[in-house]
């Protein structure tokens, strides 16, 4: 029965997702997600002003907000976001998923900042994902020293990652199991024929 319960559940959660998501055209949830990532570095670089030059100065980075849910024995994240090339400015949209277990009932939101210092690093999240759950230090400590890099925690090789939550920039990120991909709605080219509508 609990098991029902929990199951009924996350059906819940995921399709007031599907349904929200749906409400609002691909464009409309592109900008959105420009909107957010703006705003959120935004804050970053005011919670630690470092952040600015290396981010800038990197191979691109992404930008994702979390909606986190803990509902009884389960919790589940998701979420969307936006990774960019520094150097070609090309734009990728892609989203956010987590599954796991937990105790509890509450909402947790937080956006999270990826820095990628290689070209290799950010081909690699964007064209093949990225699951925390196979990382080592998928759970890994901002770093103290060395004003380049503080506030990030390093999660992969030329990788690095800002957590910010509504206390501000996390001291310790936790990522449990996250999953990041390409969204193939949102990255689709425009048809001739969407390309001649907005000619008329």
């Amino acid at each position: 029965m609990k098991i029902n319960i929990v199951a009924i559940c996350v059906a819940a959660i995921a399709l007031a997702a599907v349904v929200s998501s749906g409400r609002i055209s691909p464009d409309q949830r592109r900008e959105k997600a420009r909107k957010m990532a703006s705003a959120t570095l935004a804050e970053l670089y005011s919670l630690q002003p470092a952040s600015e030059g290396v981010i800038q100065k990197s191979a691109g980075y992404a930008v994702f907000d979390n909606k986190g849910t803990d509902l009884l024995f389960v919790s589940t994240a998701r979420g969307s976001g936006v990774a960019v090339n520094s150097r070609t400015s090309q734009e990728t949209f892609m989203k956010m998923t987590s599954d796991g277990a937990g105790l509890g009932l509450g909402v947790k939101d937080y956006r999270v900042v990826f820095r990628f210092d290689t070209p290799r690093a950010l081909s690699q999240f964007v064209n093949s994902g990225w699951d925390s759950s196979g990382q080592a230090d998928a759970v890994a400590k901002a770093q103290e020293s060395g004003a380049a890099n503080s506030g990030a925690a390093n999660v992969a090789p030329g990788v690095w990652v800002y957590q910010i939550t509504k206390n501000g920039l996390a001291p310790q990120l936790s990522l449990h199991g996250t999953k990041y991909f390409k969204d193939d709605d949102l990255n689709k080219k425009k048809s001739r024929t969407e390309l001649a509508g907005f000619a008329d």
